[in-house]
């Protein structure tokens, strides 16, 4: 089951919903504040690539690990 980011509108907490596609939009409650105007929020994916010799490498993320947007954090370290 896809799992969806929200963000309410009263309280500003962002919250993650298990629902089926079928629940995409049927209305969702704050967990916090219990309000009812919340928004889905379009979700950050993270893909990588293996390349030759074990290397690693983040895509369509700019550079970097997907952490970061350099090639200098402890994540990319522990990944190259």
């Amino acid at each position: 089951m896809p799992t969806y980011e929200y963000v309410c509108s009263d309280c500003s907490t962002r919250f993650e919903l298990r629902r089926s596609i079928k629940q995409i939009d049927d209305p969702a409650h704050c967990p916090h504040c219990r309000g009812s105007r919340v928004a889905r929020q379009i979700s950050q994916v993270i893909a990588f690539s293996h390349g030759e010799g074990g290397s690693v490498s983040a895509l369509g993320s700019g550079g970097g690990c997907g952490s970061c947007s350099s090639t200098a954090c402890s994540t990319c370290a522990s990944r190259n």
